[in-house]
């Protein structure tokens, strides 16, 4: 009889794995949102390219897939439930592997962080700090559909934006800059509500009080869908205000277009809510960068 041999337990994790880990897909936003602030800031990127890489760098890849490496080992429980598949319930990446990736990036995006100057590093320990707020207990903000999800949208988007505005300026941005930056951050938050939907049995589960869970998918995907609209009603406000009609018109156009998305989302929600994250918010996304380079016409930036 022929003695099958048994699979020992891995004691390093996959690189692919860890790859995974990091969740590649979730660094556009930031790395975005620190472009548009570096473009609203209204200066001349000449010989401040490698800032603005580094910046790109410390915003996607670093502090981003930090945050993704620690919500992932302080989820491990919960995604044993919604993806057992994920690197960590998987046993692709063994024992504590996942906190120690996730602790060595914190350090690294500290070193990162002080290459910027002060307001890049003083950005950069409120990014590492929300994010183990976010996940990690005692205090795992995550448990809050209010809290957590305004938590990310704020780090996803508002704090790169101001970030990266501050660090090309080499001093505090423009009012203007801290206004916008703020309320596409708020609007953020509808973004992270929908995203919350792939999670809603296991939320359920595990005490997760995430909105679709207490709300239900129908009433969370209204709120979210409002939550989303209004800061961006508001920038064309502004924009208007500034004199600048033509951006703020089309961001009209872009608020329309959503409109129009979110109304095939409200109709089921739980399925659509992937599909919206593909067209409703890349429209979101787009308006910012138009209302960065309004914003920098409003600077004197050329």
């Amino acid at each position: 009889m022929t003695v099958m041999p048994t699979l020992q337990p891995r004691s390093l994790p996959e690189p692919a794995a860890v790859l995974t880990l990091l969740k590649p897909v979730t660094w556009f936003p930031p790395m975005w949102a620190f472009a548009c602030g570096a473009v609203s800031a209204g200066v001349s990127p000449a010989g401040q390219w490698h800032l603005i890489a580094l910046g790109v760098l410390l915003a996607g890849p670093i502090v981003c897939g930090m945050s993704q490496a620690a919500n992932d080992w302080c989820d491990r429980h919960v995604d044993a439930i919604n993806e057992p598949d994920r690197p960590i319930p998987s046993g692709r990446i063994p024992g504590r592997w996942g906190l120690w990736i996730a602790m060595a990036m914190s350090v690294l995006a500290l070193v990162v962080g002080w290459q910027l100057g002060p307001w890049g590093f003083g950005a950069t320990v409120v990014g590492v700090v929300a994010a183990w707020a976010y996940s990690a207990e005692p205090v795992r903000l995550k448990r809050s559909g209010w809290w957590g999800p305004g938590l990310v949208g704020l780090s996803y988007e508002t704090l790169p934006w101001f970030t990266g505005a501050a660090v090309l300026s080499l001093g505090a941005p423009s009012w203007p800059v801290i206004v916008v930056a703020l309320l596409y951050g708020i609007g953020a938050h509808g973004i992270m509500t929908l995203n919350d939907f792939k999670a809603l049995e296991g939320d359920r589960k595990m005490g997760v009080n995430s909105l679709p869970v207490t709300l239900g998918p129908e009433r969370a995907a209204r709120v979210a869908c409002w939550v989303m609209i209004v800061p961006q009603l508001a920038v064309i406000c502004l924009l208007f205000w500034w004199d600048r009609p033509w951006y703020g018109l089309f961001i009209v156009i872009s608020v329309i277009l959503q409109l129009y998305a979110m109304q095939v989302l409200l109709r089921d929600p739980k399925a659509k809510a992937p599909w919206y994250n593909g067209t409703g918010v890349t429209l979101y996304v787009s308006g910012m960068m138009l209302t960065a380079v309004a914003i920098r016409s409003l600077e004197g930036g050329a």
